[in-house]
């Protein structure tokens, strides 16, 4: 999965970052090579986190959901480099929205597997070490940052994402939300998400919500989180 995103995310940077304006004739003597977006591997088995989230969500959720950002990144990057290849500017920068819902999909996707583990195997349980000592510092307990978290997803109206993330200027953790597929940028790195699209819970929980977002902290897996913490 690692390398899925390091092959993905410098296509997704550099499509995102504001590229200064060529003469035609330097543009036409450029040219741009880039990896194709894939989707990774799931590192268990979709039945893996029953009974808290069911083996038919994780299915049609990785392999029909992810699989459509994905598709529709490298669509919205194909389109981007040949408007960029015409010198047509104003196509490319129209683009931007698709580039956006369709990469933020695959990253924060991509992300929210490796958030998860198999109660048996990793998920659940609490943090511990500098992540929990962080938590509780920046959150007061990890049952108070827990009930913050549930708080957040469920007050996010129609389709978003609830984040953990570490401010890298300030240094402390952040709960914070992105609606549809915006995906945690600047100063903000993000550690931990939790999916609020009705796919990824409303075949077994259907308009129960806040049962799934109970639910969810069963399968977390503190150890990939703790890994983010120190690294960002």
């Amino acid at each position: 999965m690692a390398s899925t995103l390091m092959r993905t995310t410098p296509a997704l940077r550099g499509a995102l970052r504001s590229r200064a304006m060529k003469p035609a004739a330097a543009m036409a003597s450029t040219t741009f090579v880039r990896g194709k977006a894939t989707l990774p591997d799931m590192p268990y088995d979709y039945g893996a986190l029953e009974p808290h989230i069911s083996g038919q969500i994780m299915e049609l959720h990785h392999s029909k959901h992810h699989q459509t950002y994905v598709n529709g990144l490298n669509s919205a990057l194909d389109s981007i480099a040949e408007a960029e290849g015409k010198g047509d500017y104003t196509k490319a920068a129209s683009l931007a929205p698709l580039l956006n819902f369709h990469g933020g999909g695959h990253l924060n996707h991509s992300l929210f597997w490796e958030n998860l583990a198999p109660a048996s195997r990793d998920g659940g349980g609490e943090p511990d070490g500098a992540l929990k000592k962080a938590i509780d510092a920046d959150f007061g307990s990890f049952d108070t940052f827990r009930k913050q978290m549930n708080t957040a997803l469920a007050g996010i109206q129609g389709s978003g994402w609830a984040w953990l993330a570490k401010d890298k200027s300030a240094g402390n953790l952040q709960l914070v939300t992105r609606a549809n597929q915006d995906p945690v940028t600047g100063n903000l790195v993000p550690l931990l998400g939790i999916d609020a699209w009705e796919h990824a819970y409303y075949l077994q929980y259907q308009n129960r919500k806040a049962e799934y977002f109970d639910a969810i902290w069963n399968v977390v897996n503190w150890k990939t989180v703790a890994e983010r913490f120190g690294k960002a």
